[in-house]
């Protein structure tokens, strides 16, 4: 069972319970839970809408994948939370 961090509130769980956003090499682009081929740096949020307000307002996001994080984003990822 490999477990990670929450960027949001910081509770190490389970990979398999969090969104995964990656910042995929060599391309640049983003791709939120991608597949276990997916390669790059990569951070970790709970399924729930205050971990990722939360890493959103401190910036957690962008210092994680050491790059810029496009405007929507946040809503990619909310709507990502409200499907599954």
């Amino acid at each position: 069972m490999l477990e990670r961090k929450c960027a949001g509130c910081g509770k190490i769980c389970n990979r398999e319970t969090l969104i995964k956003i990656t910042a995929q090499n060599p391309h640049g682009e983003i791709v939120i839970n991608g597949g276990p081929k997916t390669f790059g740096r990569s951070v970790y949020l709970c399924y729930n809408e205050t971990c990722i307000e939360a890493a959103f307002k401190k910036n957690r996001i962008a210092k994680h994948l050491k790059t810029s994080v496009p405007s929507e984003l946040k809503g990619q990822i909310l709507n990502e939370l409200r499907n599954d």
